[in-house]
């Protein structure tokens, strides 16, 4: 008669710890089921994965790393104006605090042989262990594997629908009022754009937010492409508020140097299954 009560009180004290340890959404792997997508029919497998059901808060920031570099405040708006390299230790010192083996190790008294990137006067030294269990940036293609609705995906064009309003804050509808015609910057000032807070629009069908809009988010890998060797930039993905229709795209690849930050970028983290 007293086994009943304590399995319930186990089930919720494991329903606290996870709920404590933040929203995440486990993505079951496989082949791209997406046309939109780069990865679509070139058989690269996506093994499972736990990724962020949104982009890092200014309050999860705040609680690891005890500052707020947004030029955009606001506890439940995503933290912007970081660069790789502080995303890297925010996903340390998280992994830390909550008692996980930091995925990173950084050494910044060793310039990373690999870094041919001008504009970056950091050039930190970044290793992985890969069985660790701490938080992590996710690959571009698990990123672009999750936006795309992994096994679940309806073949839409953006992260969850082929209409972007509805899933994203763009250029046209970050502001304070609805923006038509052309895109120009001028335009997106007088009109106060910004970030807005996380989770506000439509999920995607895995129930991930904001992934096409809000802020652009980094991922691990170098950018390589047929012009662009590894080294010289790290990837970001997903549109941003004052991106383009075609930048929030789940194809849409972008690039920036490591050292680089801007009131559009930030992150989500992930972790190994």
């Amino acid at each position: 008669m007293r086994t009943l009560p304590f399995l319930l009180l186990a089930v919720l004290l494991f329903s606290c710890d996870k709920q404590e340890s933040g929203d995440f959404i486990l993505v079951k792997g496989g082949l791209c089921q997406n046309p939109k997508s780069n990865l679509y029919g070139i058989n690269i497998e996506i093994a499972d994965f736990y990724i962020g059901k949104y982009e890092v808060t200014q309050k999860e920031w705040k609680e690891v790393m005890g500052n707020n570099p947004s030029k955009f405040e606001g506890d439940s708006l995503p933290v912007e104006n970081v660069t790789w390299y502080d995303c890297i230790d925010y996903c340390i010192k998280r992994s830390l605090k909550e008692g996980l083996e930091p995925f990173y190790n950084i050494d910044t008294t060793i310039i990373d042989s690999l870094n041919i990137c001008e504009f970056d006067s950091m050039k930190w030294n970044v290793t992985v262990n890969l069985e660790a269990n701490g938080y992590r940036l996710p690959s571009e293609f698990e990123w672009e594997y999750a936006a795309s609705g992994g096994s679940k995906s309806k073949s839409y064009k953006y992260s969850g629908s082929n209409e972007l309003n509805s899933i994203a804050w763009y250029w046209m509808n970050s502001g304070d009022h609805p923006l038509s015609g052309t895109w120009a910057w001028q335009e997106l000032e007088k009109n106060n754009n910004r970030t807005h807070p996380v989770g506000k629009k439509l999920p995607n069908e895995l129930g991930l937010y904001d992934m096409s809009g809000n802020v652009r988010e980094w991922c691990e890998d170098w950018y390589v492409d047929q012009k662009t060797t590894m080294g010289k930039y790290r990837s970001q993905r997903g549109g941003g508020w004052m991106g383009s229709e075609l930048r929030c795209e789940i194809s849409s690849r972008d690039t920036f140097e490591p050292n680089g930050k801007g009131p559009d970028q930030g992150f989500r983290v992930c972790r190994s299954n």
